[in-house]
């Protein structure tokens, strides 16, 4: 009986077949692997809203109502969609809007802190993460987006 134990033990800790040998046993045997506790908790179905108040909707690239509140995106700076400057700016700024709505409605997020609660137009001040990356980080890696400097600089 302990031969047939440790000849099925031996073949979880083998895996399948297309597997390298070399392989980690944590990859190899998943139920091993430690269950990740998931701290993302936030979520809703998230439209668009261009204008005034709302709920779950993305009113620009760096701009969304949650639960009826609104929130700025702390940690980036997009382009202006209204009014926008210029024709570059405008298709830049939509873009941006069209991926904020997207990356909301792909799963749980939370929202961090980041030690000042509100903006000077009463917006809350938050960084949009999931597994830990910022939302905005996602931006200004597909050109979005920039990094938030203190100022809003011009996209024209």
């Amino acid at each position: 009986m302990a031969v047939g134990f440790v000849a099925a033990l031996a073949g979880f800790q083998h895996g399948p077949t297309s597997q390298a040998d070399d392989a980690p046993v944590a990859t190899t045997m998943p139920f091993l692997r430690a269950n990740p506790v998931r701290s993302d908790a936030l979520s809703a179905r998230f439209g668009l809203c261009h204008g005034g108040g709302g709920s779950n909707c993305v009113v620009d690239g760096d701009t969304f109502w949650f639960s009826g509140e609104k929130y700025r995106i702390a940690d980036i700076d997009t382009p202006e969609t209204h009014p926008a400057r210029c024709a570059e700016e405008a298709a830049l700024g939509e873009a941006a809007t069209d991926r904020l709505r997207d990356w909301l409605n792909d799963g749980a997020f939370t929202l961090k802190s980041t030690g000042r609660d509100t903006d000077r137009y009463g917006r809350k001040l938050r960084v949009p993460m999931r597994d830990g990356e910022s939302v905005g980080s996602v931006l200004v890696d597909e050109g979005l987006a920039r990094r938030w400097e203190g100022r809003r600089r011009p996209w024209c």
